[in-house]
């Protein structure tokens, strides 16, 4: 079959639904809701892989996902070592489940970002030995001895890991989370406005922040090849890029910036984007105009957002076939080198 490929789509293991049950996110993502009970559903949907994911598949279109550790992952343990036995667990999990159907499934790797040496060995036994086709972070590393602190991937201490992506070749996606405690508590922005919590609002403002330090922290200047990968439309990144680079582009601005090149630049030279769980088509066709068709993919964000509802769209939306075709799948096969037919 030729259908869509989609490239954000999550999964989880048994190690990882015991190290980081589901009801602690339970009352942000459903308030009002019983925290005891967990989220056994959503879990289920989560696990499976084989039986109702690929029947809807089947059923709609969907010819190949690349699957991932849902949010937050590795970066969800506060503890190092913890954090570095759980990436290498779920990837080890996802390996042998996309072994069993690899015509229709591949892998991006969890990471550990509390230093790059982990990060950077984990993502090179990822690829080089399990197969997988890029990595995937879950916004900021949770650290310290109560999980407070927060670290970022764009200061020179991840150089290492920026040129081992370089290296490999692979792309880096990144992906939202949940704000952590000391974001919820009295006084702060999201902790009396819990209705802001998640994929509607908190998650493409908080990652836009990240995506933003990234480009401008002269990265992708050290490593031009490096690629990364924005989803939900780029986190509204593309609807700001011209003021975002108007100003880093004044002269007050660039005698000190860190990089060389505006916004615009890194977006049309080391970012793509994809539709996940935006199903947007003035916003698709915004964005394939402001970065170029090649840096639009397609994803659903499953089990978030279901096959039904992203193919449903697909379907309907009014694309020249060429670039229907591109965004669909070409742009994915190329960027992720998966071994699939044009």
């Amino acid at each position: 079959m030729r259908g869509t490929i989609a490239v954000e789509e999550a999964i989880i293991d048994r190690a990882g639904i015991e190290a980081h049950s589901f009801a602690q996110f339970q009352s942000l993502m459903r308030p009002g809701s019983d925290t005891s009970s967990g989220l056994s559903a959503h879990e289920r949907r989560l696990f499976d892989i084989h039986d109702e994911r690929l029947r809807s598949m089947d059923e709609h279109g969907v010819e190949y996902m690349l699957l991932s550790l849902t949010s937050p992952g590795a970066q969800g343990e506060a503890d190092p070592e913890k954090a570095k036995n759980m990436a290498q667990v779920a990837n080890d999990y996802l390996a042998e489940e996309v072994k069993k159907n690899p015509r229709r499934f591949g892998g991006f790797a969890a990471l550990s970002m509390h230093n790059a040496k982990d990060a950077a060995e984990e993502l090179r036994r990822a690829v080089k030995e399990l197969g997988m086709f890029g990595g995937m972070v879950n916004d900021f590393q949770s650290k310290g001895a109560n999980a407070e602190e927060k670290v970022y991937f764009d200061t020179p201490d991840y150089d290492p890991f920026w040129k081992t992506v370089q290296d490999l070749d692979v792309p880096i996606y990144f992906h939202p989370r949940y704000a952590i405690q000391q974001d919820l508590q009295a006084g702060t922005k999201y902790g009396d406005r819990k209705h802001l919590l998640g994929a509607g609002v908190q998650f493409h403002l908080d990652l836009s922040w990240h995506l933003y330090a990234i480009c401008s922290s002269g990265i992708f200047d050290r490593f031009p090849k490096v690629q990364i990968v924005a989803g939900h439309l780029g986190e509204g990144i593309p609807f700001n890029l011209w003021r975002a680079s108007h100003w880093i582009n004044h002269p007050f601005k660039r005698g000190s910036r860190p990089m060389k090149h505006d916004y615009s630049y890194y977006w049309t030279h080391n970012v793509s984007i994809t539709t996940s769980g935006n199903y947007n088509t003035r916003g698709l066709k915004f964005c394939i105009e402001e970065l170029g068709l090649d840096r639009c993919l397609y994803a659903i964000d499953t089990p978030y957002d279901t096959v039904e509802e992203a193919q449903a769209w697909w379907k309907s939306i009014d694309l020249p076939g060429d670039q229907k075709e591109a965004v669909a799948r070409g742009n994915a096969i190329r960027l992720f080198k998966l071994p699939l037919e044009k």
